[in-house]
């Protein structure tokens, strides 16, 4: 944990002005227009979980003007993990949001959720954790029975819980969960109210700020190898419908990634000005964590870019932990065809 500290978002129609600038605010919104006088195509965009530092790179994209670039007027909403986020795209209330892949395979395999398709990498390695403060007396896995936990349900932390537990060596019986929102969890752990959160390990700068307290991370990547983080999706229908618009929504994101990770104060000053909760310092601090899990030493791999036979490794470790109740393949998750090439 200590190596991955280390490596380490009124002219004559007042009212119509007004709801424009409710929905959303940056460069890419000050008009209805693109660079070219056509009009900018609106798009709903979920961020995975709340409005952190990890997850400014979107509204960096909306910020500089690369949504707008690429043809798109973008409402950024916050999501709520990624069983939310899937329901929220596949419902038609959002046309595209990260999730945690593997939460995505578990939600596929085991049928409680379909019709989603990914298109990108955001992050090369699985961020997901379990976070707690000192004086918790967690130190490691098996620290964990006896404790109370909370995330929101639909957490890629919380629903691969027990794939974990089980290669941890930990009773998952011997475990409690309890409801909590994206926004709100940090907050819950530093009033003491639980012994631990599902949360991503860039989270750690955040957790420290706001509990004034060391955070203590228990990464799932330590007991689980070959799992990527976070990818886009979109909803199926979309992905087939309107392929070069979803090529041209990804260019622009992950253009506000590397942005993002190379100007990391900037994307966070950027994450303030919409978020006004945000704290500046732990929104760089995420994003400089962050920079691992986006490149994951895989020296001349494009930013974005997913593997075949990784995505299989991934099923395969899921299969034989018992998490995954019927058979899958890469493909009926993942578009290649759409994905950036390496």
């Amino acid at each position: 944990m200590r190596r991955l500290t280390r490596t380490v978002a009124t002219a004559a129609l007042a009212t119509a002005l007004a709801l424009v600038s409710a929905c959303s605010s940056g460069s890419d919104s000050a008009d209805a227009k693109g660079g070219d006088n056509k009009t900018l195509e609106k798009v709903t965009y979920l961020t995975s979980f709340g409005n952190f530092g990890r997850d400014s790179y979107a509204w960096v994209a909306k910020d500089k003007g690369f949504f707008k670039e690429a043809g798109f007027d973008v409402e950024i909403k916050a999501g709520q993990g990624t069983g939310g986020v899937i329901q929220t795209v596949v419902g038609g209330q959002a046309d595209f949001g990260p999730i945690d892949l593997t939460g995505g395979l578990l939600q596929l395999g085991n049928g409680q959720a379909k019709d989603f398709t990914a298109v990108a990498a955001i992050q090369q390695r699985t961020m997901a954790a379990i976070a707690t403060v000192e004086g918790k007396n967690i130190s490691s896995p098996k620290d964990l029975e006896g404790k109370k936990l909370a995330d929101t349900p639909g957490s890629v932390v919380r629903n691969l819980f027990p794939t974990y537990a089980r290669l941890a060596g930990v009773d998952v019986n011997k475990v409690t969960w309890v409801n909590g929102e994206a926004q709100n969890l940090i907050g819950t752990l530093a009033a003491g109210s639980v012994d631990g959160i599902g949360q991503f390990v860039v989270g750690q700068p955040t957790i420290e700020g706001v509990a004034k307290k060391k955070a203590v991370m228990l990464p799932y990547s330590n007991v689980m190898q070959d799992l990527y983080g976070n990818v886009l999706i979109t909803s199926s229908k979309i992905a087939k419908e309107k392929p070069e618009m979803v090529k041209r929504f990804t260019a622009a994101l992950l253009k506000g990634l590397e942005y993002s990770l190379a100007n990391s104060k900037e994307a966070a000053e950027i994450l303030k000005k919409n978020v006004d909760a945000t704290n500046p310092v732990s929104a760089a601090a995420e994003l400089d964590l962050m920079a691992a899990y986006v490149r994951s030493g895989n020296t001349g791999t494009a930013i974005g870019t997913l593997d075949s036979g990784r995505v299989a490794k991934s099923i395969a470790i899921l299969q034989g932990a018992g998490a995954l109740k019927q058979n899958i393949t890469p493909e009926q998750i993942i578009d290649f065809s759409l994905a950036p090439k390496a």
